[in-house]
This record gives C-alpha cells, sequence and structure tokens, in this order.
C-alpha cells in the first residue's frame, strides 16, 4: 500500500504541471474566447429580441394607424355620400319647383287661352247671328219683293199671319 501511495503520489505530482496548464488554457480561454464569444452572443439576442419588439411595436403602431386611417375613410365616404344626397334632394327639389312653376305657367296659358276662345267664340256667335239676320232679311226681300216686312215681327206676321197659332210674342220681348 506504501506504494501505491507513492505511485499515487507521484503521479499527483507529475499531473500538477498538467492540472496548472488546463486551468491556465481554461482561463485563457475563457477570457479571450468565451467571454467575448458570450457578449457577442448575448448582444445579437439583445438585438434579435429589441428589433422583435419594436417591430411588434411599428406593427400596432402601423395597426393604430391603419383603423384611424380606415375610420377617416370611412367618415370621408359618409360625408361625401350626405354630400351627394343632400345636392341630390336640392336639385330634386329644383326640379319640383321648376315643374310647379311650369304647370302653373301652362295652366295659366290654357285659361287665358280659354278665355280668349271663349271671347272669340262669342264673337264669332254674334257676328254670325248678324250674318244670319242680314242675310235673313235679304232673302226675305228678295222673295216677298219690295215691299216685305224688315222687323223680325213683322216677318213673324207675314209669314204665320196675324193671331196664327204658336204664337211666339209672349216668350219673346221686343
Amino acid at each position: 500500500m506504501g506504494e501505491i501511495l507513492s505511485q499515487l503520489g507521484h503521479l499527483f505530482v507529475q499531473s500538477i504541471p498538467t492540472v496548472i496548464f488546463v486551468s491556465l488554457l481554461a482561463l485563457i480561454l475563457e477570457r479571450l474566447f468565451f467571454r467575448p464569444l458570450t457578449a457577442i452572443l448575448k448582444q445579437r439576442e439583445e438585438a434579435t429580441l429589441g428589433a422583435l419588439k419594436r417591430a411588434s411595436e411599428q406593427s400596432a403602431a402601423a395597426e393604430a394607424k391603419s383603423r384611424e386611417y380606415a375610420a377617416a375613410f370611412q367618415a370621408a365616404r359618409q360625408e361625401a355620400y350626405r354630400l351627394r344626397e343632400s345636392n341630390r334632394r336640392a336639385a330634386l327639389q329644383e326640379r319640383d319647383e321648376i315643374l310647379k312653376s311650369a304647370r302653373e305657367s301652362s295652366e295659366s296659358l290654357v285659361r287665358e287661352a280659354r278665355a280668349t276662345l271663349q271671347t272669340e267664340a262669342d264673337s264669332a256667335r254674334q257676328q254670325l247671328a248678324t250674318a244670319v239676320r242680314s242675310l235673313a232679311l235679304e232673302i226675305t226681300e228678295a222673295v216677298l219683293g219690295e215691299g216685305a216686312p224688315t222687323g223680325p215681327w213683322e216677318i213673324k206676321e207675314a209669314v204665320l199671319g196675324e193671331g196664327a197659332p204658336g204664337d211666339l210674342e209672349g216668350s219673346v220681348s221686343r
């Protein structure tokens, strides 16, 4: 057992430079390689997470802006529809007023034309009655001769005779 311990001690002493060398190598690698590598990886992770966070924030901001624009666009569209409807109603009202005015004007023209036509018809009737009387007197004079009666009662008496039945003397005034 003593020999084993002595071999172990000797092995231990021989391994000390290896342990020191490995520890020194680990320390150098830690400081020169792993620490900067870990820092770079940490920076990349932070940058990635930061970029993702910024992208998420920008996406949310863009979504909010999109909703604002959609709301503004919808409000503008409704305003345009309201204006169009207002203009349409104004145009319809103006058209109705024009039609009403035209109707009234045409009715007035029709009334005036009817009144003028009635006046002309009455005038034509009077002229026709005068012409008929004149023509009747001329025909009577031509048929009965020069001493022919000239008034309407004289013509009646001459045609019907005095006191003839159907005497119209009471129904027509002189």
